[in-house]
């Protein structure tokens, strides 16, 4: 099968095409034919290693020293079962399927085995491949987030950086939760984010929210604190008496196939939308994490496994 390996942690240029044995699956798992995965934040954390002296040295001893351990990286997946393990019970062969997996990795290829009861869920019918390999990541991190907050309905909820993967699911979660949204974003992402359900967009190039006379019952860092800090060191005094502010890097999400389902029923009715910047092809997986390396990404960046 073909594949995109990363050689060593660097530059996106570390990552070369090769042929690598089709894998079997074992007797809990399926193997499923890749037609669509996504570059993400956390793929090119990973492969640059980008990452405190401390972490690092964690990250090496928990990844790989010198190169990931599983060469494969990737964590999304859309496509279909092409062969099933003798135990296998969920899934059939030519079940079209979507999914998740943070710690197997391996979607830069064109098959991959997972068990059957991990992240993996009957693709939407009315998505595309590539639509559907929008989903997963952004949309299971962002309901783990809103899950934690308890939102409910009527609650006020900002989400700062309302145009990325994590935040542009997030925005339509709250909404259809029933929140009032108001999403933080560049210039270029105002009128996306706000057809996606904010009834405020605020851009941070021009304006600092924590100015505002608004209170928030929840503020979602939806980007990392390494690029929000700055931005929330002052969030505190424009949350009400009970709200919070919660970001992505706090603690280690846990992702549920049921929220994966959910979201999928979610899609099919059209409450969410999958947002796409842009789609490459898996030979061009370099260019794909430049461009996720440069920052600027809309949404998801999808690549299709031909």
């Amino acid at each position: 099968m073909r594949a995109a390996v990363c050689t060593r942690y660097g530059p996106p240029e570390v990552l070369r095409l090769e042929d690598l044995p089709t894998p079997a699956p074992l007797k809990n798992e399926v193997r499923i034919r890749i037609r669509a995965t996504a570059v993400t934040s956390s793929d090119c954390y990973v492969r640059g290693l980008r990452l405190s002296p401390a972490y690092r040295i964690m990250a090496r001893l928990a990844l790989g020293w010198r190169a990931p351990r599983q060469p494969v990286l990737g964590m999304v997946l859309s496509g279909e079962v092409d062969a099933v393990g003798p135990d296998v019970r969920s899934f059939k062969v030519g079940d079209r399927v979507f999914g998740f997996n943070r710690h197997r990795f391996g979607t830069y290829a064109q098959y991959v085995c997972w068990p059957e009861d991990g992240l993996l869920a009957t693709r939407p019918a009315n998505l595309t491949d590539e639509q559907a390999a929008a989903i997963p990541y952004g949309g299971l991190l962002a309901l783990h987030f809103l899950h934690k907050a308890n939102v409910r309905a009527g609650q006020k909820v900002l989400v700062f950086g309302a145009s990325g993967a994590v935040g542009t699911s997030a925005v339509q979660l709250a909404r259809h939760i029933g929140a009032e949204v108001t999403g933080v974003c560049s210039t270029a992402n105002v009128d996306l984010v706000a057809s996606l359900g904010a009834s405020t967009v605020i851009d941070y190039t021009v304006e600092d929210f924590t100015n505002r006379a608004e209170r928030y019952d929840l503020i979602l860092d939806a980007v990392g604190k390494r690029k929000s800090a700055a931005a929330l060191r002052r969030c505190r005094r424009v949350l009400t008496p009970s709200g919070a502010c919660i970001s992505v890097d706090d603690g280690t999400p846990k992702l549920r196939r049921d929220d994966l389902v959910s979201l999928g029923e979610l899609a099919t009715t059209g409450e969410i939308r999958p947002v796409i910047d842009r789609t490459y092809a898996l030979d061009d997986i370099v260019d794909a994490h430049r461009y996720v390396d440069s920052g600027h990404k809309r949404g998801n960046v999808v690549v299709t496994v031909p």
